[in-house]
Order: structure tokens, then sequence, then C-alpha cells
């Protein structure tokens, strides 16, 4: 466990030249908006260490994480998330789990079973729900952090040689090429709406009232370190824009709303109802369409080329080709992923023939 900065800083200069350092983080999020990093494993080579960021400051790892050699981190992208703060993006970055999809593994394939099938390794899992800013970590759990790197180099070696006699490199830069991006670990207040779930069919007006609270939402959850759903929750979120309540007896009364959101946002939920513009009575919400038949067929018939390429390449249909994204296609939208890069060359002509 490296805890002093002395012991940081020689770690971080015995590491300068490396080719290659695994890499993964122990966080809690539950109680924070933020997730907060209680620690972070490195292997060089054979030593792998955990670092303890609740002790230290983080400078001397910025140069390391942030260029020169390659990180091998395993489903890397909350990690990214978790770290950016702390020392910015890391990069370059080598994901085994996006190498492993594009290998013919289940999209979602874990580390531990990757660990297992390539290289019959098999990981503890006693330590999963540990609380890690606790100190002090026993010598258990700090064996079961060190695992989680220990074997992510060899895993890239493995997957590497296999992409490559599958002629599949390309393919894989390409997807990689997607984490290097830093405002894609990042929420916009502006962009928070996209993640409110189960919304029905919305007039205009009724969607920029959804963009305009949760936006609020997101800065209120930012400025307090506080988990959006602390401040409103989604089912709640969606009843104030179905509803419109114009007073605060009526925001009250609305279902799964809490006494303490009202007492400490209702004025400012009730703004934000009265600055939309939306009248009183409100339109009445637009009727769910019934899927076009033609449609549906449509997206069908472009599910099962995607499934048939798929299958010939021993691949994931869903790494190949997401449902939402033939949904789109079908729609008419050209603007997706199976229409460029490596998937536009094995499957897009035979997408677009089909529409």
């Amino acid at each position: 466990m490296i805890d002093t900065a002395d012991a940081l800083a020689s770690f971080a200069a015995g590491a300068a030249n490396a080719g290659a350092l695994a890499l993964d983080t122990e966080f809690m999020r539950e109680k924070t908006y933020r997730a907060e990093l209680c620690l972070v494993q490195i292997a060089r080579g054979g030593e792998p260490v955990c670092i303890d960021p609740l002790k230290l400051d983080f400078a001397p790892l910025v140069p390391l994480l942030t260029s020169g050699a390659v990180k091998v981190m395993h489903a890397a992208r909350q990690d990214l998330e978790v770290m950016l703060p702390a020392v910015g993006l890391v990069r370059p970055v080598f994901d085994t789990q996006i190498a492993a999809a594009l290998a013919g593994f289940p999209s979602q394939v874990g580390y531990a079973e990757l660990a297992r099938r390539l290289l019959g390794v098999e990981l503890a899992k006693a330590h999963t729900r540990t609380d890690w800013s606790r100190r002090p970590l026993s010598p258990e759990q700090q064996e079961y952090a060190l695992d989680d790197v220990r074997h992510l180099v060899a895993l890239r070696d493995h997957l590497v040689e296999t992409l490559r006699s599958q002629g599949r490199l390309a393919w894989l830069e390409e997807e990689l090429a997607g984490l290097s991006n830093a405002d894609a670990l990042q929420v916009a207040p502006e962009d928070a709406w996209k993640k409110v779930k189960g919304l029905p069919a919305l007039d205009p007006a009724r969607q920029k009232l959804v963009q305009a609270i949760a936006a609020w939402r997101e800065r209120r959850a930012i400025d307090r370190n506080r988990p959006r759903g602390w401040i409103l929750d989604d089912a709640v979120l969606r009843e104030i824009v179905v509803r419109l309540p114009r007073s605060v007896d009526a925001l009250a009364t609305l279902p799964e709303m809490q006494e303490s959101v009202v007492r400490k946002c209702g004025d400012e939920l009730l703004a934000l109802v009265q600055e939309s513009g939306i009248g009183d009575p409100p339109p009445p919400l637009p009727r769910r369409e019934r899927p076009d038949p033609e449609r549906l067929a449509l997206a069908k018939r472009l599910a099962d080329i995607a499934d048939s390429v798929a299958k010939s390449l021993e691949m994931s249909a869903e790494v190949l080709a997401t449902r939402r994204e033939l949904e789109r296609l079908a729609t008419g939208n050209r603007d997706v992923s199976l229409l460029r890069g490596w998937r536009a060359e094995v499957i897009g002509a035979r997408l677009l023939a089909a529409l």
C-alpha cells in the first residue's frame, strides 16, 4: 500500500518508462454526485500496488496516467470518469472488455470470467461489497484489489494476438478512440434530461420543461455533491411535467413527492413551470402512436441481417449493431455508427440495400 508522498514519487519515477500499466480503481458514489475515489491499483510488470488517494496528492501520477504508457483497463469508462477530477483524462487506454467483445466474447464480459477463460485463473469474489473508504484495509482486501490488475496485461496480449489473427486490430483502434473524449465522461446540465427514465410522449412545450427541470436538478446536485435522485426523483419529475402543478398544495399532492422537496425546492420548481409558458389548462399529452407495421417489419429485417453477419463473424450481434441503432436506421436516420468505420465495411452496404 502506497500511502506516503515519498513512496508515490518513487513509484511514479520507476514506472515512467513502462510500456504498459495495468490500472483499476475502487470508489464509492451511493451518497454523492461525484464518485469518491477510494483506491487506485496499478501494476507495472509483475509489481501491482495499491495507492491511497484518501491520503495523497496525485500530482506525481498525472504525467504517468495522462500520457506515455498504455493503460490497460477493463470496462474502463466508469474508472475514467472517476479519475478525471483527480488526474485529468487517462490515456492512452486499452480496454480489455472492448477488445474481448470484438474477439467474440459477450459484449459485457467480466474481468473474472475473461481471466478464467483465457488464463485459467480463478479470482476471488469475497470482497465485492467492501466499503473501500474505510481504513485500514485488511491484507485480504488489498489482495483482492491487487488481483484486479495482476492479469490485465496478460489478457491484453492474448486479445491482441486473437484480433490480429482475425484482422480486427483496426476495428479495436476505432473503438478505443471513443475513450479519449473527456466530454463524454461528464454530464452537461443542458443534456441531463437525456438521463430521465420513463418519459411518456410529450408535446414540445413539455419537452422544454423536462430539459429545464433536469438541468436545474443537475446543477443543484453538483453544487451540493448529492445524487441527482436525492434532489428530485425521476418519477416525481415526470409527474411535474405531466400534471404541471401551479401551487405549493398541488405540488405537495403529486405521487411520491417528498415534503422536504416541497419545503426546500417548491418555489423554484413552480417558477420553472411558470416560466415554461404552458397555458392553464395545458394542452393534452400526445396520444401514443401505434407502431407502424411497415417500420417494425423493416427493423426486424435489419435485425435479421445483423444477426446473420454477426454469426458469420462469430461475434455478439449486440456488439455489431444495437437494437436502438437498427431502429433509428429503420426510421430513416442515417447518422448511426452502422454506417461509419469498420461497421460500414462489414454490414453498412447490406443494411442500406435492405432499406
